[in-house]
C-alpha cells in the first residue's frame, strides 16, 4: 500500500511538470502572437493611413484636372480677327456640319469657312422652317453667310405710297420669325424703285420713296413683331440697282421691290455661344 502512494505521488509530480513545460511554451508562443498581431494591426493602420492620404491627393488632382478642363473647354479663340469661339463651340459646330452637303464641307480650307458654312446651314434652315419659299413673290438666297431675300413691291405697298398694305402682315410676320430666331442677326432692309421719276407733297424722288419704304417696314418690325431696332438697317437704293430692264410693265415691277439682307453677326454668334457653354478653351483648331 505504501509503495503504491509513493509511484502515485510520483506520477503527479512527473505529470505537473511536464504539464507546466507545455503550459510555459504554449503562452511564449501566444505572446509571440499577439505582439505579431499588434505588428499587424499598427502596419495595416499606417498603410490606411497612407491610403487616405494617398486619396485625398487623387482627389485633389482630379478635381484640378477637371477645373483645367473646363477652363480649357471655355477658352475663347480669336478666329482670323472675326470671332471667338470655344472648344465646346466647335465641337457644337462639327455636329452641324456632319449635315452640310460634303461638297461644300471640301471647299472649306479654314476655320472662318467652316464657321460660315455652319451659320449658313442654320440660316437656311430657318428659312425653310418659316415656308417663306413658299411665296411666289418671293426670292430667297444663300451666299455663304448672307440670306438675301427680295420681296414684290405688291405684296407691302400699294402703287405710289411708302404706307404698307394690310397684305404685308403675312409677309413681314413671316420675316420677323426668321429675325427673332437667332440673335445674332443684324438685318438691312433696302428699298427699291423703278426708273419712273415721282414727285409728290410728301415724296420729292425716288430717294425719298425708297428710303420712306425701308423705315415703314423696319418700324413695322419693330413696332409690331418685335424685332430688336439695334438689329435693323433701314437703307433706300433708289432706281440705281434695277434687276432688269425698265422697258416694260412686268420689268419695271420686278424692279419695285424690297430687299431684305440678313447678316450674321459671326462675333456676336460665337461669343452667345461661348456664354452659353458658360466657358472659357483650349487654342485648338477645328479638324
Amino acid at each position: 500500500m505504501k509503495k503504491i502512494s509513493v509511484l502515485l505521488v510520483i506520477a503527479i509530480v512527473t505529470f505537473s511538470c511536464v504539464s507546466k513545460k507545455k503550459y510555459l511554451a504554449l503562452e511564449h508562443e501566444n505572446g509571440e502572437i499577439k505582439s505579431e498581431l499588434q505588428k499587424t494591426r499598427v502596419a495595416k493602420e499606417d498603410l490606411e493611413a497612407k491610403f487616405d492620404k494617398i486619396q485625398t491627393r487623387v482627389a485633389a488632382y482630379n478635381s484640378k484636372i477637371a477645373s483645367l478642363k473646363q477652363e480649357n473647354d471655355s477658352k475663347l479663340e480669336v478666329v482670323e480677327n472675326v470671332a471667338v469661339m470655344s472648344n465646346n463651340t466647335k465641337t457644337k459646330m462639327r455636329e452641324t456640319l456632319k449635315n452640310v452637303d460634303a461638297t461644300k464641307l471640301s471647299k472649306a480650307k479654314t476655320l472662318k469657312d467652316s464657321m460660315n458654312l455652319a451659320v449658313a446651314y442654320n440660316l437656311q434652315k430657318t428659312i425653310n422652317e418659316s415656308n417663306m419659299n413658299e411665296d411666289d413673290d418671293f426670292a430667297v438666297n444663300i451666299n455663304e453667310t448672307v440670306v438675301m431675300i427680295s420681296i414684290a413691291d405688291n405684296m407691302l405697298f400699294n402703287s405710289g405710297s411708302y404706307r404698307l398694305s394690310s397684305k404685308a402682315d403675312t409677309v413681314l410676320k413671316k420675316l420677323a420669325d426668321v429675325i427673332n430666331s437667332e440673335p445674332s442677326l443684324d438685318v438691312m432692309v433696302e428699298g427699291h424703285t423703278d426708273a419712273r421719276t415721282i414727285n409728290t407733297e410728301f415724296i420729292a424722288d425716288n430717294w425719298d420713296l425708297s428710303v420712306m419704304r425701308a423705315t415703314s417696314v423696319v418700324r413695322k418690325l419693330q413696332e409690331k413683331y418685335n424685332v430688336a431696332p439695334e438689329k435693323l438697317i433701314a437703307a433706300g437704293r433708289s432706281s440705281y440697282q434695277p434687276v432688269a430692264e425698265n422697258d416694260s410693265r412686268d420689268n419695271r415691277a420686278k424692279n419695285r421691290r424690297t430687299r431684305i439682307i440678313i447678316l450674321p453677326n459671326i462675333d456676336k454668334f460665337f461669343a452667345l455661344m461661348a456664354e452659353n457653354d458658360g466657358a472659357v478653351a483650349e487654342n485648338t483648331i477645328l479638324d
